[in-house]
């Protein structure tokens, strides 16, 4: 079997890693030169592609691939990736694809939890753009016939991106909005969640996110007392000096539910909630 991967980032390249053994090669995309060579490093074979044109060489490269993952965000063009490439698929007739999406399609339910049943109001304009792209995929699986799986992923960490990493950098803060969660998920978690749904190729929508949707203040907290450090002081979200991007993300409160992959996919969360994870991610520090 061959695995080409859309967009080379932190949470494919993890994925990778997960199921590399059950393949006999593997591509992806990237970029730049330079990353093109770290992907080198790793043993996969590098394309270029920056989202605009065809890349070079994908086309000959989809026709062996097996599996496909796709990993890069749409624009306002639509999805880069059905775009230039979505002929070449068509053609090749893979196996499976799969497409890393994000809860942020949800939108705002003020709290409420949220299930892949649930209808998608997407509020910031980056998850208008990811519900046009969830339904061009699903489209394509239609008129393909094609197994396309969907993974809305929440919001991701791991080694070298946690809330350590904030307090090295002197960047951690305690955001504090009445009433705020936010589900999170290990990049470990999203990779086994994903490797699990690719061995049952049917078209399906998956939400990949941990059981604990916790205020993200409280996660601060738990790391300055694994740290053995005070944490920062809390601060009024209504003052904070946010970029519009960051209190974007306010603006979108729900608890999101994972039943769908335990029930249908009989995955086990490695890392079902922050405060496991980052005991286990203090031993990367």
């Amino acid at each position: 079997m061959k695995l080409f991967v859309f967009g080379a980032g932190f949470s494919s390249r993890a994925f990778i890693e997960e199921v590399r053994e059950q393949f006999d090669w593997v591509g992806g995309t990237t970029r730049s030169a330079e990353k093109a060579e770290a992907l080198k490093d790793m043993g996969v074979e590098p394309f270029l592609f920056d989202g605009t044109t065809k890349g070079a060489g994908i086309a000959e490269a989809l026709e062996a691939a097996t599996h496909i993952l796709v990993s890069i965000a749409p624009n306002e063009a639509g999805d880069p990736v059905l775009l230039h490439h979505g002929d070449d698929l068509a053609a090749a007739k893979p196996q499976w694809i799969g497409y890393l999406s994000t809860v942020g399609v949800y939108g705002n339910h003020d709290g409420a939890w949220v299930d892949e049943d649930t209808d998608c109001r997407p509020v910031s304009k980056r998850s208008v753009q990811r519900v046009a792209a969830e339904t061009a995929w699903l489209d394509f699986a239609a008129s393909t016939d094609i197994p396309v799986q969907i993974f809305r992923l929440s919001g991701i960490y791991g080694p070298g991106r946690n809330a350590f990493e904030n307090f090295k950098k002197g960047k951690a803060r305690r955001l504090v909005k009445p009433g705020q969660v936010f589900n999170r998920i290990h990049v470990s978690d999203i990779a086994g969640a994903v490797s699990a749904a690719m061995s049952s190729p049917t078209t399906r929508i998956f939400n990949v996110t941990d059981d604990e949707p916790a205020p993200p203040q409280d996660v601060v907290a738990f790391a300055a007392d694994l740290l053995g450090v005070e944490p920062p002081p809390e601060i009024p979200f209504e003052t904070a000096d946010l970029t519009p991007m960051a209190r974007s993300f306010y603006g979108e409160n729900k608890r999101v539910s994972n039943r769908r992959v335990k029930d249908e996919l009989g995955y086990t969360f490695r890392f079902p909630n922050y405060r496991v994870a980052l005991q286990d991610l203090l031993s990367y520090i």
